[in-house]
C-alpha cells in the first residue's frame, strides 16, 4: 500500500482535475493509434510509434495520479495550531547566517512550489522547522552545508 500523501482539499481537487483531464485524453490517443494503424506497415510507421509512445506516457501519468489520489489524506485545517510548526503553517524565519527573512508555508510534496513560498514538508528546511516553536533556532542540513534558522512567527 502507498504511503499517505498529506495535502489540502484544494490540492486533492487539483489532482483529481488533472486525473480527469488525463483520462479524457485516452480516446484521443486511441483514435490516433487507429488512424496510424490504417496507414499500413506498422514496422515503418512513425505516426504509429509516436502515438504508442504517447499512449504509454499517458498511462504512466494516469497511474501516478491515481496512486496519489488513492494515498491522499486531506489535512483538517481546523485542527492546525500555531504553537509549534506543523503542516499548513506559514512560518517566518530568519537565516542566522545572512540575516535574511523568509516566509514559507509547509505543504505536502504534491503542493510544493518554492516560487510561491510553498515548501514541501519533506525538504531539509521544513523537516528542521517541524515541531519547533517561535524563538527557537533550528539547523537544517542542506547540500550547501548546515543552515541555521530562527523561527520568528508561526501563523495559519
Amino acid at each position: 500500500m502507498a504511503e499517505n500523501i498529506y495535502m489540502t482539499q484544494e490540492g486533492l481537487d487539483k489532482l483529481k482535475k488533472e486525473l480527469s483531464e488525463a483520462l479524457a485524453q485516452r480516446p484521443v490517443i486511441a483514435a490516433a493509434i487507429a488512424e496510424a494503424r490504417e496507414k499500413g506497415d506498422l514496422s515503418e510507421n512513425a505516426e504509429y510509434e509516436s502515438a504508442r509512445e504517447a499512449q504509454g506516457l499517458l498511462e504512466l501519468k494516469i497511474a501516478n495520479l491515481q496512486s496519489k489520489v488513492t494515498a491522499a489524506k486531506v489535512i483538517d485545517e481546523s485542527r492546525i495550531g500555531t504553537d509549534k510548526v506543523q503542516m499548513l503553517n506559514k512560518v517566518t524565519v530568519e537565516n542566522m547566517g545572512n540575516g535574511q527573512k523568509m516566509v514559507f508555508t509547509i505543504v505536502g510534496e504534491t503542493e510544493a512550489d518554492f516560487s510561491k513560498g510553498k515548501l514541501a514538508a519533506t525538504t531539509p528546511i521544513a523537516k528542521a522547522l517541524l515541531g519547533h516553536g517561535k524563538g527557537e533556532v533550528v539547523e537544517a542540513q542542506v547540500p550547501a552545508g548546515v543552515l541555521k534558522f530562527k523561527i520568528i512567527e508561526i501563523a495559519l
